[in-house]
């Protein structure tokens, strides 16, 4: 047996504790080293962004001082501009020449700061910077997008607009081509409208049993006569002999005025394009109308005109004045005001907007409340095209560009219910006085009728007139005796239907361009139009013996225009009647809204009182003289016109 042992030797339980602790100590100094390195890279990477964040900071304050000084060029260019043009058209005018036309003119700067020290109304329409290009008149929807753009700059973002019209449609106004009625020349009459006794076709009464036509006129003559009951009343006393007459600053002149009697302070007539209207005999002065939009406010009397803080109203100095007008309420919104309307007792007014319909106290102007479809999708834009309130006031029809109709519970603040049926954006919505039926036009070419008992569809009416490109509807107004339906379209026509059956029973043809809005006169016989071709024209109804203006007897319906009304600088886009019938009020693209005496066919003043196109004019029905204004500079106004003297 060997002495010598052959198993390894086991080293004690001192040295394997040893070898560990080094093992640790040996990982952790690695940990150590690559902590080190990652807040070495870390730190560097930080540094580098930082450079970076900062050069861009320079980069941005580089860019916008380079903007504000580009503003502060362009500023002082159009004040220059302004200037120059101002000089020039005083000169022109001392000189006894018109004016040049002013080509940026109608044009709203969305830098300007009406918040703080305002130029003078008169000096603000001169210095809003470049036209933007007219809307598109194209197929399918979105009619109204260039118009309702809030920023001056055609290529500016906002609600997309459209393709330019084709040079066919930009034809001058006036008349002398087929289809239009003739022109009077001063001296010669206006042939009067035919009786209502006489009213041949629908209009006769015998034919009231069939479901439409009308009951006898309970006012006497329709306006448009000299006889009319709804004249306006006389005037007071105009004499001043003490020369006293004082301009009012911000409120509305309230004293008896004299117009000029020598007219020189006023534009040279229209061309022999204008229609002419006749007037009655017991006012004196020229037929032809008189051009408001073109006269300097500096030139005009101070009797004649009314200037407020960021607004002012021009009168007529070629005919007597009747009203007086001032602003009573100023409401911001965050977007476009697309449609104003009031309810029927005169009490409320929404506005359409981007998503929501906005409610007020017209009295107060407090919002009320805010109706919002929740459900809707968040991404981009749905502009409420239209309003309008159920007669007795506790619902509220909206149409939008998702081509859907909700009436809403006011009260509950609630989609009561919802149409479907259009394939394209709704333009218009309109209640019968009855509250039983609601009409809707839009961009699918269709107007529809639909029952509120039932909550259905009554009728579908499409416009299928294989001569017309594109007769999308883009206004619709039912008459004052819930029988008839009216639609403008984007072919230049009026229709005309009978509400119960769908049946067609005019057609108007006269406007040289696209008609955006229609409203009825109080006595339901006589309809209004405004078109893009920058005219309002009134027709007579009942012209056609009865017979349908499709088809072969087409042709009989093209004299049923009793006089047109010229003004406007640019596209006519609302018109409205007052209750009483004594004027036709219309808002436009050259910002402005005029009143109209449908006697005479003159304006009796011209209000500027927005820095955007006036998209929605309407008149409170209650008996209350108000109307309101929605435009795209993202106001609604409330005004009131009240005779003068009161």
């Amino acid at each position: 047996m060997s002495v010598y042992s052959h198993r390894p030797v086991v080293p004690g339980p001192q040295n394997r504790i040893i070898e560990m602790l080094d093992a640790i100590r040996a990982e952790f100094d690695q940990l150590v080293r690559d902590v080190y390195m990652n807040k070495t890279e870390k730190e560097n990477i930080e540094h580098k962004m930082s450079t970076q964040l900062q050069e861009m900071h320079n980069f941005q304050q580089n860019l916008l001082e380079i903007e504000r000084q580009q503003q502060a060029m362009k500023k002082q260019y159009e004040e220059e501009i302004a200037r120059l043009r101002q000089q020039l058209e005083q000169a022109q005018v001392r000189a006894g020449h018109a004016p040049p036309p002013q080509p940026g003119s109608n044009n709203n700067n969305s830098n300007s700061n009406n918040a703080s020290h305002p130029a003078p109304p008169h000096q603000q329409s001169q210095q809003q910077g470049g036209q933007q290009p007219p809307p598109s008149i194209g197929p399918g929807s979105n009619y109204f997008g260039g118009i309702m753009n809030p920023h001056g700059n055609g290529n500016s973002q906002g609600p997309p607009g459209l393709m330019v019209p084709p040079p066919q449609q930009q034809q001058p106004t006036g008349g002398g081509d087929h289809g239009v009625p003739p022109h009077y020349p001063p001296s010669s009459q206006a042939p009067p409208p035919p009786p209502a006794s006489s009213a041949p076709g629908y209009m006769n009464g015998s034919n009231q049993q069939q479901g439409y036509g009308y009951p006898p006129s309970r006012g006497g003559a329709t306006p448009g006569t000299p006889q009319s009951s709804h004249a306006p009343p006389a005037p007071q006393p105009l004499n001043d002999p003490s020369g006293t007459s004082k301009r009012k600053s911000g409120s509305s002149m309230s004293g008896p005025v004299m117009p000029s009697p020598s007219g020189t302070n006023g534009p040279p007539p229209p061309n022999n394009n204008s229609v002419v209207a006749q007037r009655p005999k017991n006012q004196m002065g020229p037929t032809t109308p008189v051009g408001l939009a073109d006269v300097d406010p500096e030139n005009v009397p101070p009797n004649m005109k009314v200037e407020g803080r960021d607004w002012f109203a021009l009168f007529n100095p070629k005919t007597p004045r009747y009203l007086k007008v001032d602003l009573l309420h100023s409401i911001d919104h965050p977007s476009v005001v697309c449609c104003v309307k009031f309810s029927a007792d005169g009490r409320w007014m929404a506005a359409g907007c981007n998503r929501a319909t906005y409610i007020y106290d017209v009295t107060t102007s407090n919002l009320s409340c805010v109706l919002q479809d929740d459900s809707v999708q968040k991404d981009g834009d749905l502009y409420i095209r239209s309003v309008c309130f159920s007669p007795d006031g506790k619902y509220l029809a909206t149409g939008a560009e998702d081509k859907q109709i909700r009436i809403w519970d006011i009260e509950r603040r609630q989609i009561r219910n919802v149409f479907r049926g259009h394939e394209q954006d709704i333009y218009s919505l309109d209640f019968s006085r009855d509250g039983r039926v609601i009409v809707s036009g839009s961009g699918d070419r269709t107007v529809r009728i639909w029952s509120m008992t039932e909550q259905k569809e009554m009728h579908c009416i499409p416009i299928q007139d294989l001569d017309q490109k594109d007769p999308g509807v883009t206004s619709v107004a039912i008459s004052p005796d819930s029988r008839l339906v009216a639609a403008g379209s984007l072919d230049k026509m009026v229709r005309v239907w009978d509400i119960q059956t769908g049946q067609a029973l005019e057609r108007l043809e006269g406007h040289k361009d696209s008609v955006y809005s229609v409203a009825f006169m109080p006595d339901g016989r006589t309809l209004v139009s405004g078109s893009l071709d920058k005219t309002i024209k009134m027709w007579q109804l009942g012209t056609n013996d009865g017979r349908s203006n499709y088809g072969m007897d087409r042709d009989r319906s093209k004299g049923p225009c009793k006089m047109t009304f010229t003004g406007h600088k640019d596209f006519v886009l609302s018109v409205a009647c007052t209750p009483d019938g004594n004027w036709i009020v219309s808002g436009s693209k050259d910002r402005g809204v005029q009143f109209w005496d449908p006697r005479t066919g003159q304006t009796q003043f011209m209000l500027q009182g927005h820095k955007n196109s006036v998209i929605s004019v309407a008149i409170s029905p209650s008996g209350r003289t108000l109307f309101a204004t929605g435009s795209g500079d993202n106001r609604a106004r409330i005004w009131s016109y009240e005779p003068l003297g009161m």
